[in-house]
């Protein structure tokens, strides 16, 4: 009678029938190792074809059946663009030929730091079905998720050309906001170059935060609705639909001192003026990218550590 292959290698084999049966390597690294979590990213950049095209449907998906499709993120934008900047230039008696690409580039940017947090509680969870079944790196859905975003912030950028090509000849000239100790703002420039890293930047920290909260999230499901109200506080205070200009010459102590100070505490009000501040010819703070700079390093700190620790969990968590 013919005796099975796990058989005789369990009869022949050295090392006995234990390790044919597929007893643990005790050699493999622990679930919670810096090996695991960074095996985890490399092997997600390298399935970037997956998660690129996951992320191309999720924008098709959307507007399925739609005639236009995704153009539909360009008119929202624009809409919203001219509604506001036109609304809020005459509120705060603003020159709208420089007001309005403020308010676009503000919105275009803001709109995409927002969506990374607010979707990136939500991106293993919505990813339930494939995380249960599919072996596959837990840092795909961020990479989903971000780079979803990125097609949209593309889509948005074509109303920033629109604009740019309407507002060109106020932009290109030094100008000031309508304030008597407001900065005088040199003008568009070649200088408006430095935007591509800053959105790589930005970028970059969108990943951590879609990485960092999208665990916290899965593991207690109350976050993403706080996290949302305390967007829409952070909306309120971050200088997208006003300048801080505005808040300038208050004595020290005043309400007005206050908000301008509360207002440089904001992390987002430096990821957006890193961004936004070249592509409407403002002076650019090299402060800003010294915070960013920091966030990007702390942020991403706590991320890996969170990955190294609970990537394993995940799975059970959803």
């Amino acid at each position: 009678m013919a005796v099975p292959a796990l058989a005789r290698r369990g009869a022949d084999d050295p090392s006995g029938p234990d390790d044919a049966a597929g007893a643990p390597d005790l050699h493999a690294p622990s679930p919670r190792s810096w090996r695991r979590a960074f095996g985890d990213i490399r092997q997600a950049i390298a399935q970037r074809e997956l998660w690129g095209h996951l992320g191309w449907q999720d924008v098709k998906q959307r507007y399925r059946r739609s005639t236009i499709g995704p153009l539909w993120i360009t008119i929202s934008m624009a809409v919203t663009a001219a509604a506001l900047g036109g609304l809020y230039s005459q509120l705060f008696g603003q020159p709208i030929g420089t007001f309005m690409p403020y308010v676009t580039v503000g919105f275009m940017i803001w709109y995409f730091i927002s969506a990374c947090v607010l979707e990136g509680t939500e991106t293993f969870i919505a990813n339930e079905g494939l995380i249960r079944f599919l072996p596959a790196p837990l840092m795909i859905y961020v990479f989903r998720t971000v780079w979803r975003q990125v097609l949209f912030f593309a889509h948005n950028l074509v109303v920033y050309v629109i604009v740019l090509a309407i507002f060109f000849p106020e932009l290109t000239r030094p100008y000031q906001m309508v304030h008597p100790n407001g900065v005088v703002h040199p003008g568009l420039s070649w200088s408006a170059l430095l935007a591509i890293p800053a959105f790589l930047l930005i970028v970059v920290n969108g990943l951590w935060v879609t990485l960092l909260f999208g665990i916290i999230a899965t593991r207690f499901r109350d976050i993403p609705p706080v996290v949302s109200s305390f967007m829409q506080l952070f909306f309120t205070m971050t200088p997208i639909i006003w300048t801080t200009d505005l808040l300038r010459g208050g004595a020290p102590g005043s309400t007005k001192a206050l908000v301008e100070w509360l207002a440089k505490l904001n992390p987002f009000y430096h990821f957006i003026e890193i961004f936004r501040a070249p592509l409407v010819g403002q002076v650019q703070s090299w402060t800003h990218w010294a915070v960013c700079g920091a966030i990007t390093v702390i942020g991403w700190t706590l991320a890996l550590v969170a990955l190294r620790n609970y990537r394993s969990r995940v799975a059970y968590w959803v």
